[in-house]
């Protein structure tokens, strides 16, 4: 999906506007997500971008989206771009040995 929403709209509160935005969002995130995988792939993943326009856009991730979405809307701007583009991901299972020095790091930070 590359869009360009409109955050204002005539007639209508700006923030209903916006949660409509929002709402396609993830209404596109969820609809990608349950379309059938395929063999050999794990899950989908995606590539996303989010900006006041195509050119000025940048990178963020999934869980970045909708968070900039909402900054953009505070500063006031009459639209916001969103670029959402799925792609195959697999799974990377780590070593057990990496595992383990992972682990052993992390509980020298929390001690």
């Amino acid at each position: 999906m590359k869009k360009n929403f409109p955050l204002q709209a005539e007639g209508k509160h700006p923030d209903r506007v916006l949660e409509a935005v929002k709402h396609e969002i993830r209404k596109y995130f969820k609809r990608e997500r349950n379309r059938d995988v395929p063999k050999g792939v794990d899950f989908w993943d995606f590539d996303c971008k989010v900006g006041l326009s195509a050119d000025i856009a940048e990178v963020v991730r999934v869980s970045a989206v909708i968070e900039a979405v909402d900054a953009a809307a505070k500063t006031g701007a009459t639209s916001v771009y969103v670029e959402i583009l799925s792609k195959h991901g697999v799974r990377v299972i780590k070593a057990p040995s990496q595992q383990a020095d992972e682990d052993h790091l992390d509980g020298l930070k929390n001690a």
